[in-house]
């Protein structure tokens, strides 16, 4: 016979299903949740259940908005000039922090892994290639994919897209973060002054 109410049983087993939630993280995070006033759990319940009612993804960068297009592409004063190549919604955010950095975003949706199945075509890549080719082709792409050999792999794939195409992409440059970020590392949790050091010491590729 379980030791636990049903209830309580059941919330540990949809939290370990979390990334990096194990079974005892879980049990913390349920015993905690119980803890709290009643009001407490349900705004926590009422955020979980309304997740993802009003998100869509922007049709220009395809980062997660809840207007389309988000409020970075309609924002004047960024520098559409210099459009930052990001995998995740999660690397926008960390990227964004910067206060050097006013240029726009692309989001690709994750990173080329063959032994995951997650070939070009089932990122953003088309739409980025058909977005710097209108008549307002930026200056600098800036490839920001994490720097895993998943990331490498996508860098070094856009990079020979675009040179591919090197009729209509001749005055962009294209740039690859530097310094600053270690093999394996992901954007996401980087501090403010690593992503700073890594944007500044971006190389041309």
């Amino acid at each position: 016979m379980p030791l636990l109410p049903k209830s309580i049983q059941n919330l540990i087993n949809q939290l370990s299903k979390l990334p990096g939630i194990g079974p005892k993280t879980a049990s913390r995070l349920t015993f905690f949740l119980l803890k709290q006033p009643e009001m407490e759990r349900q705004s926590f319940s009422k955020a979980v259940g309304g997740l993802g009612a009003d998100i869509r993804y922007c049709s220009v960068c395809h980062n997660m908005t809840e207007t389309d297009p988000c409020k970075i592409c309609s924002d004047i004063k960024r520098d559409k000039n210099i459009i930052c190549v990001l995998e995740d919604p999660l690397d926008v955010v960390a990227m964004d922090q910067l206060a050097d950095f006013r240029g726009v975003y692309h989001v690709l949706g994750g990173a080329i892994s063959p032994l995951e199945g997650i070939g070009p075509e089932n990122l953003k890549i088309t739409e980025l290639l058909n977005r710097i080719s209108t008549d307002q082709t930026p200056k600098e792409i800036i490839l920001a994919t994490n720097p895993s050999l998943e990331g490498e792999a996508t860098a070094m794939y856009i990079a020979k897209q675009i040179k591919i195409q090197n009729s209509k992409f001749k005055n962009i440059k294209i740039t690859r973060i530097g310094r600053g970020l270690p093999m394996g590392a992901d954007l996401e949790y980087a501090d403010e002054y690593t992503l700073s050091k890594a944007l500044e010491g971006r190389r041309e590729y």
